[in-house]
Formats: structure tokens, C-alpha cells, sequence
């Protein structure tokens, strides 16, 4: 075998391994990529995946996503299955009523633990997951909003962008001046 030369010394953009040192992380790589290569799921590939990702790229879904996803009024198979969330799970007091819910994820925030668990329902972490469900059968994979961040309101500045200011305040004297008149430089739309 020879050396192929187009692609020699090139490396692989996305991650074989997660940055971060935290020991529980590590150890559901190591039974992620076990389970990723001894089944035939591309579940469990998913899974390792997004484990393998930035905070930026696992971000929190509430329960009233999860609740929007499995109320399925033309399905009701849906509510039995247990929903896995790589990333937190948080809370959202305008839910009113929540029903029991199966969820698995990396984290729960302590007020959203407290509501699945007075509904009856039950907090797993994926470790729990693997060993009920070792293919991901009869379970919904979720995912956040990645550009609900509020960092993400300010990216790509300029005319007709419509992008927010970083500005202290919001004020008459912040940022009125280059960009908001027409008499100074430009205005935006």
C-alpha cells in the first residue's frame, strides 16, 4: 500500500473524543463506543457523537419541548416512549400540567427533576438508558435550539443585518448615533 498523497497528513474535523475531563463523561464515551461498535443501532453512534460535543452544541430543551413532542393526538404510542436528551433538561413554569414522562439525559435541572418525578414520571441518566434500552428502541432522541442562545442575537453586525448592539444600555445616549441616521453614515432598515 502506498501513501495517498491528496490526502496525506489531513485530519478529521470532528471530534474522536470530548475535550472535557469530567470522569462521569468518560466513562459513557467508553460505553457509548462499546455499544456503538457491538450493535448494529445508529442510535448509539448518535449518542456518542453528542457526547463527544461542545456545551454550544448540547443545548437545553424544557419540558414543555418534550410535551410537544410525544402529545401526539394521532399517536398514542408516542407517550409511552422514553425521550433522551444529550444536554439538560430544564424547567418551564408555564407549563400548567404535566403529564409522566420517561426522560434520559446528561443533566436536570432541580426544579425540572422535581416536576417529571411529582407527575409521576421518571429521570434516568443515559448509563439507566443503556441498559433498558440497549439499540434505542421505542425511544425519541431530542435536541435544543442551538441559536437560542443570547450571544447569538449580536453575531453578523451591518446595515440591514438587524443585529443587536452590545451596548451597556439602551438609552437615549447608547448607540444612536452611526448606523440608527441617515445624517450620520448610514441607516439601517
Amino acid at each position: 500500500m502506498g501513501i495517498d498523497l491528496d490526502r496525506h497528513h489531513v485530519r478529521k474535523g470532528a471530534r474522536q473524543a470530548p475535550k472535557s475531563d469530567n470522569v462521569y463523561l468518560k466513562l459513557l464515551v467508553k460505553l457509548y463506543r462499546f455499544l456503538a461498535r457491538r450493535t448494529d443501532s445508529k442510535f448509539n453512534k448518535v449518542i456518542l457523537r453528542r457526547l463527544f460535543m461542545s456545551k454550544v452544541n448540547k443545548p437545553p430543551v424544557s419540558v414543555s419541548k418534550l410535551v410537544q413532542h410525544l402529545s401526539d393526538p394521532k399517536d398514542s404510542s408516542k407517550v409511552e416512549r422514553t425521550v433522551c436528551v444529550v444536554g439538560t433538561i430544564t424547567d418551564d413554569n408555564r407549563l400548567l400540567n404535566l403529564p409522566k414522562l420517561s426522560v434520559a439525559a446528561l443533566r436536570f435541572t432541580t426544579s425540572a427533576r422535581a416536576r417529571i418525578l411529582k407527575a409521576g414520571g421518571e429521570c434516568l441518566t443515559l448509563d439507566e438508558l443503556a441498559l433498558r434500552h440497549p439499540t434505542g428502541s421505542n425511544v425519541v432522541l431530542l435536541r435544543g435550539k442551538k441559536n437560542s442562545r443570547e450571544a447569538v442575537r449580536h453575531f453578523g453586525m451591518g446595515p440591514g443585518k438587524h443585529a443587536a448592539p452590545y451596548v451597556l444600555s439602551k438609552g437615549r445616549k447608547f448607540e444612536r448615533a452611526r448606523g440608527r441616521r441617515a445624517s450620520r453614515g448610514f441607516k439601517t432598515k
